[in-house]
C-alpha cells in the first residue's frame, strides 16, 4: 500500500494585527489578564476562508515545485466555510486552477489532522498528490462583546502538499476520535456566534489530547523520548503546558505560535509547524507529534516522520 510524504508547505494570515491593548477599547480586560489566562498577545483578523486558503495553497505548491496540473485532490479543513453551498474547497480548486476532486472536512480545530489522515487514505487508493489546507476565519462567527471568546480567536490558513511514495509512509500512525455528547461545550448555530464552556473544555481537552497522543505514539512503536517536536493545536497556552506536563514533553520541544496568532482552528497546527520549519527546528528524519481537539467534540493525533 502506498505511503505519503509532505513535500511542500505554506501559510497565509491577514495583514491586520489586533493586539490585546486594542481589545481593551471595547472589552473589560487588559493585556496582562489575557496573557496570563491564554498566552495570546495578538491575533490576525480579516480575509476570507477561501482567500487565505488560496494564498497558503499556492505557497505550498511553489515550495513543492509543482503546478496545479500535478494535484489530484484538494482537501480543505475548515469550520468557517465561505457559504453553506458550495463547499469552499471548490472555490479554492478553481482559483488555483486544479483539476480533480475537492471537498471540505469539518472536524473543527482537529480538522488538519483529520485531513492529513484523509489524504493518506486517498493516496492509498490511487491519488498521487493531494493539496491539504486548514483555513478558518473564526472572527466572523465571534461576538466581539463576549470577552470569553473574543480574546481567543484569529484568522489564518496553512497548507501542505501530500505526495504518494512507494514503501514506508512518513505518516507512522494516527488516532481520530469524537464524542457528540459533548457538543454543548463548544458550538455555533447557523447565523449565530461561538459558544464555549471554557472550564470544561480545558478539563476535557487536556485529557483527550494526552490519551490520543499516547495511543498514536504506541501505535507507531515510539515513546516520548522519540518525539523531536510536539505540534499541538493552539487553543490556549495553559492547555498546551498541561498536556506537555502530562505527556512528559518539555515546553521547549513544542511548537507554539499562539502568542502571535491566537486560536485559528484548523489553521493552527500548520501555522505552528511551518513556523518551526522556517526557524530550523525541524530536520529530515525528525519525528513529529501533531495533536488537536475541537468542537464536536473531536480530537486527533498523528505521528509524522519529517522527510522535508
Amino acid at each position: 500500500m502506498a505511503g505519503i510524504k509532505v513535500t511542500g508547505w505554506g501559510i497565509a494570515v491577514p495583514e491586520k494585527v489586533v493586539t490585546n491593548d486594542d481589545l481593551t477599547a471595547t472589552l473589560d480586560t487588559n493585556d496582562a489578564w489575557i496573557v496570563e489566562r491564554t498566552g495570546i498577545r495578538e491575533r490576525r483578523v480579516g480575509g476570507t476562508t477561501s482567500g487565505l486558503a488560496i494564498e497558503a495553497g499556492q505557497k505550498a505548491l511553489d515550495k513543492a515545485g509543482l503546478t496545479p496540473a500535478d494535484i489530484d485532490m484538494v482537501v480543505l479543513a475548515t469550520t468557517t466555510p465561505d457559504a453553506m453551498v458550495p463547499g469552499t474547497a471548490t472555490t479554492v480548486q478553481n482559483a488555483l486552477g486544479i483539476n480533480g476532486g475537492a471537498f471540505d472536512v469539518n472536524a473543527a480545530c482537529s480538522g488538519f489532522v483529520y485531513g492529513l489522515v484523509t489524504a493518506a487514505g486517498l493516496a492509498a487508493v490511487g491519488a498521487r498528490r493531494i493539496l491539504l489546507i486548514g483555513s478558518d476565519t473564526l472572527t466572523r462567527i465571534t461576538d466581539w462583546d463576549d470577552r470569553s471568546i473574543a480574546v481567543l480567536v484569529g484568522d489564518g490558513a496553512g497548507a501542505a502538499v501530500i505526495e504518494t511514495v512507494e514503501g514506508e509512509s512518513d505518516l507512522l500512525s494516527w488516532n481520530l476520535n469524537a464524542d457528540g455528547s459533548l457538543k454543548h461545550l463548544l458550538y455555533c448555530e447557523h447565523g449565530g456566534f461561538l459558544v464555549m464552556d471554557g472550564k470544561e473544555i480545558f478539563r476535557k481537552a487536556v485529557r483527550v489530547v494526552v490519551e490520543s497522543a499516547e495511543k498514536a505514539m504506541a501505535d507507531a512503536g515510539l515513546g516520548v523520548d522519540d518525539i523531536s517536536l510536539f505540534v499541538p493545536h493552539q487553543a490556549n497556552l495553559r492547555i498546551i503546558q498541561a498536556a506537555c506536563q502530562r505527556l512528559g514533553i518539555s515546553e521547549e520541544k513544542s511548537a507554539i505560535v499562539i502568542d502571535r496568532y491566537g486560536n485559528t482552528s484548523s489553521a493552527s497546527i500548520p501555522l505552528a509547524l511551518v513556523d518551526a520549519i522556517d526557524n530550523g527546528r525541524v530536520k529530515p528524519g525528525d519525528t513529529l507529534l501533531l495533536s488537536g481537539f475541537g468542537g464536536g467534540m473531536t480530537w486527533a493525533s498523528a505521528v509524522l516522520r519529517w522527510g522535508g
